[in-house]
């Protein structure tokens, strides 16, 4: 298993689909103002964050339960900028949509802007044949509020190239979360 270049992700983006939108270069500033950046690098995508977040709140007194989730413990929020109140979270997506080959999985870790800011990005493995928006888990690590940009980078993704083509991919199994669009709460 090896992971994908530069070359490969912008070829399987522009004539395959695989990211869209999809910036072929590394943008680093916006209006003349620098930004976190996104785009292609030399072995990875970073993705950039949607205006869509849902910021966790106890103010309903709920249980978090993944198999019995309630919607009331998030507050939705369309912004420019996220405040993520002291340790706690948010989700958000991915502006861009993905279609991930059957021979790739896709491996994303946060940017280190936000790593060295006490803000955790954790997404699970996209795998062979999914497809949709990446829903994004935001950790604030701290005991202050701290900010989330939407339109600027996020996160990396990485993808690996498999060694043998799977047996069965996620659409195969009609994954939970295949073609997911918007912020996307746990589903059983």
């Amino acid at each position: 298993m090896g992971i994908k270049s530069d070359r490969w992700i912008r070829k399987m983006a522009m004539e395959h689909g695989m990211i869209d939108p999809f910036e072929p270069n590394q943008v680093r500033r916006a209006n003349d103002q620098p930004i976190v950046s996104y785009g292609t690098s030399s072995y990875g995508y970073d993705v950039r964050c949607a205006d869509e977040f849902k910021i966790f709140t106890n103010i309903n007194s709920s249980i978090v339960d993944p198999k019995n989730f309630d919607d009331r413990s998030f507050v939705d929020v369309k912004s420019d900028v996220c405040i993520i109140p002291p340790n706690s979270f948010a989700l958000a997506r991915t502006v861009e949509y993905f279609r991930i080959p059957r021979d790739v999985l896709t491996i994303c870790l946060g940017k280190s802007t936000y790593a060295r800011c006490g803000i955790i990005v954790n997404v699970t493995p996209l795998e062979p044949e999914w497809e949709g928006h990446v829903t994004l888990e935001f950790s604030n690590t701290t005991p202050l509020p701290a900010r989330i940009y939407a339109h600027e980078g996020v996160a990396q993704m990485l993808f690996l190239g498999a060694d043998e083509v799977c047996e069965t991919s996620y659409r195969d199994r009609n994954g939970k979360y295949q073609g997911q669009t918007g912020v996307v709460v746990p589903r059983t």
